[in-house]
């Protein structure tokens, strides 16, 4: 089975080796996809050398700055591989986590997978966004009768021909919850493994803001109610 790697990323032109580098060692048959959101450093010259040292490594720009959940659309759209991982660009999450995160998919277990950072080892979280994680995990966990420990992650995985049939619209950080309910709502029960995870500080350019909760609980309610 063939593992696609959708990383979307916007300014993470420091960081992006140092990730390449971690999922390359990641031994599973796999692509890898960088989606550029039009990034305004010099994130283009630094995948570009990237792709002279690797020439399998995939890299579509987006003209114009759309957000995370365009870029992730975009992955989706030009994976080509039988298992589909999400992996952010900022070193928050560890690849080396893909091997429990793919394997209950890979076994035919499950068809959706979750790792879950409030079931793994993790520093670095704010309270308040581990507040608002929680807050937003217990209102899907009661809107879409499931229970997961962390609707938010990063680490979502999928079989491709589910995730790829699914019509996803946003274009902001509202993905996330978008994608999780219209998994639930097609009856796909997510499956969830421990992750690590080492959340970095705004001044490192952490980029999630107090107003996405928001937005969030909004997207929750309309694809539960209005979809």
């Amino acid at each position: 089975m063939v593992l696609s790697v959708i990383m979307p990323c916007y300014n993470e032109a420091d960081s992006l080796p140092l990730i390449l580098e971690r999922v390359r060692a990641v031994r599973f048959d796999k692509e890898i996809i960088v989606v550029d959101d039009c990034s305004s450093d010099n994130t283009a010259q630094v995948l570009a050398e990237e792709q002279r040292k690797d020439p399998t490594l995939r890299v579509v720009r987006h003209l114009r700055n759309s957000g995370k959940g365009a870029a992730v659309r975009t992955g989706f759209a030009h994976a080509s591989g039988d298992i589909i991982i999400v992996q952010d660009a900022d070193l928050e999450y560890d690849p080396n986590d893909y091997y429990q995160v793919i394997n209950p998919i890979v076994d035919g277990k499950v068809d959706v997978v979750y790792g879950s950072r409030f079931m793994g080892n993790h520093t670095g979280m704010y309270f308040w966004n581990a507040l608002g994680n929680k807050m937003l995990t217990f209102l899907t966990n009661f809107l879409f009768n499931c229970w997961i420990s962390d609707m938010e992650t990063c680490y979502k995985a999928f079989r491709a021909d589910i995730i790829k049939n699914i019509p996803l619209e946003s274009n902001d950080f509202r993905i996330e919850p978008e994608i999780t309910a219209k998994i639930l709502l097609r009856k796909h029960r997510i499956y969830e493994v421990p992750v690590s995870y080492i959340g970095r500080t705004y001044e490192e350019g952490k980029k999630m803001k107090p107003s996405q909760g928001f937005w969030a609980i909004w997207a929750l309610f309309k694809y539960r109610f209005l979809a």
